[in-house]
């Protein structure tokens, strides 16, 4: 029996599923993966950024995720800066390497304004020492863009945010279920 067909109830609309979260920085890559019925995020790990996008591609097949939704750092004002460019181009790299999957995978961007701030407020509230946030927080930041991602789903009954195209595909129609950006 397939791990995403035991009979348990979907999200209205959506097939049921493991689904990931990303969140993309420079140096570091926090990845996150939820319950097959889309309920909770948790943390995975923490990987280097060069070989992120290989672990990222493992575990989604792995898990024959549904979907990853990976971090779009905009900025307060909603503008794009360089960190979003970058996580772009980290999503187009994933939505190529997933091509060949037997099982379409969607990699959607999710708005992520301040998660990497808030991870960081959460693990001090917790009583983790600054210094030893760096080992976690993108772990933590990964599971808050899902959990967004996840909430969003139960809310609206349609996935979150934007659908990355591969950068070779040719242009599709725009989704109308997609979230616009507040």
């Amino acid at each position: 029996m397939s791990p995403v067909d035991d009979g348990a109830p979907e999200t209205p609309g959506l097939p049921r599923g493991a689904r990931l979260g990303v969140d993309v920085g420079d140096v570091r890559v926090g990845l996150a993966r939820s319950d097959l019925d889309g309920m909770i995020a948790t943390p995975v790990e923490t990987l280097e950024r060069g070989t992120a996008l290989a672990r990222v591609v493992a575990e989604a097949r792995e898990l024959e995720a549904r979907v990853i939704m990976v971090g779009l750092p905009r900025s307060l004002d909603g503008s794009e800066g360089a960190a979003a460019q970058k996580a772009r181009a980290f999503a187009g790299e994933l939505a190529t390497a997933l091509a060949d999957a037997d099982e379409v995978v969607e990699v959607r961007m999710i708005d992520e304004r301040l998660s990497t701030v808030t991870a960081h407020q959460a693990l001090h509230r917790s009583g983790r020492k600054g210094r030893k946030h760096r080992a976690v927080v993108d772990q933590v930041a990964a599971v808050m863009i899902l959990q967004q991602a996840l909430d969003a789903e139960r809310a609206t009954g349609a996935r979150a945010g934007e659908r990355v195209e591969r950068p070779d595909a040719p242009p599709q129609p725009e989704d109308p279920t997609k979230e616009e950006p507040r």
